[in-house]
């Protein structure tokens, strides 16, 4: 008898139940184990409970310990703070992991295949910010705190430099700003050296590089980097930066990853321009699917929903219209449920 997996299920704003609905049609036909609690955030969290994140999810998440959430929508105004954010500081997601690979060959990179490990909980990101008034004017000066600790940084590397080795990955690059932010990301470099010369020596490469050079090589070369480790903000755009290498945040799946939890999800937007118009891409929640399952160890499973995903995109050229195709969400989901299912 298969053992069910506990996994909290938030359809997310704008396209999201679109997206999200594709995506259970896929891991249904995969006979993927979930045990699925729907809940809600975002913008349907502010309709249906006054919070954008109620309370209700972050039980469910706590049982759990485990979701996949499409894209939430952040109400303007309210005073209202990412969902996504929360979720990582409320559950302590301190990694951010985005693959970015090449699936539709022939673009203007091909064969890309990177990582970028992302630190989640400190540094400039989190937004410790404040304005002081000078005469008349509140917002005179503005003020933003940036915290990197040993510890912070040294549990994130750890979890990089171990993810390298169980992937395969030959090659970490450390990405800083040490040469102007000696004591902010100094740390973390410093760190992370250390860490490398007493524990992982031998078993990867180790580079480092200066955050805008990193830039420009990744526009120039982005085949000279395998897997790339920084601080938050810096993850943060290059994460982006390296999604556009591979198509743009449609194909781009992301992980947060912690000690007591992990939630998988596409790191596109909402999208409400074209929700309910049966158009969406699913390409990026489906990869974060496949991320979920590896995470679980169902790494047949995985291996097999990202074989059917590639054969529908290539093989048979089912695509929707972002990707130059004209099949509809609807459309696309058939395919690859007939590749999972005939594969």
């Amino acid at each position: 008898m298969t053992t069910m997996i506990p996994a909290t299920l938030i359809p997310g704003d704008g396209i999201g139940p679109e997206i999200v609905d594709a995506t259970l049609a896929a891991l249904d036909a995969l006979k993927a184990p979930f045990d699925w609690d729907r809940q809600i955030a975002g913008l349907e969290g502010v309709k249906q409970a006054g919070d954008p994140l109620p309370q209700a999810t972050l039980d469910s998440i706590r049982r759990t310990r485990l979701a996949l959430k499409g894209p939430l929508e952040t109400p303007s105004g309210g005073g209202y703070r990412s969902s996504n954010v929360r979720l990582r500081e409320e559950f302590k997601l301190y990694a951010n992991l985005r693959p970015a690979l090449t699936i539709i060959p022939g673009g203007r990179f091909d064969k890309i295949d990177l990582v970028v490990v992302r630190e989640n909980l400190e540094g400039l990101y989190i937004g410790h910010e404040h304005f002081v008034q000078i005469d008349d004017d509140p917002h005179a000066v503005a003020m933003a705190t940036g915290i990197n600790t040993r510890a912070g940084s040294r549990r994130l590397l750890e979890f990089a430099f171990e993810h390298a080795v169980a992937t395969g990955r030959k090659k970490v690059t450390i990405v800083h700003k040490a040469n102007i932010m000696k004591a902010l990301t100094g740390i973390f470099l410093e760190t992370g050296l250390e860490l490398y010369e007493r524990k992982y020596k031998g078993q990867f490469e180790l580079d480092t590089v200066i955050i805008d050079a990193c830039a420009m090589k990744l526009v120039l070369n982005p085949w000279q980097f395998d897997m790339l480790v920084t601080t938050n903000l810096f993850g943060d755009i290059l994460s982006d930066l390296v999604a556009g290498l591979v198509g743009g945040l449609g194909m781009a799946p992301g992980a947060n990853i912690g000690a007591d939890a992990a939630i998988f999800e596409a790191v596109h937007g909402s999208a409400p321009d074209i929700a309910g118009k049966g158009i969406a891409n699913p390409t990026a929640l489906l990869l974060a699917a496949a991320m979920m399952l590896d995470h679980v160890k169902l790494t047949e499973k995985a291996t097999h929903l990202r074989q059917a995903l590639d054969a529908t995109l290539n093989i048979d050229k089912v695509r929707t219209g972002d990707l130059g195709g004209k099949a509809s969400t609807a459309a696309f989901t058939k395919a690859l449920v007939s590749r999972i299912s005939n594969g």
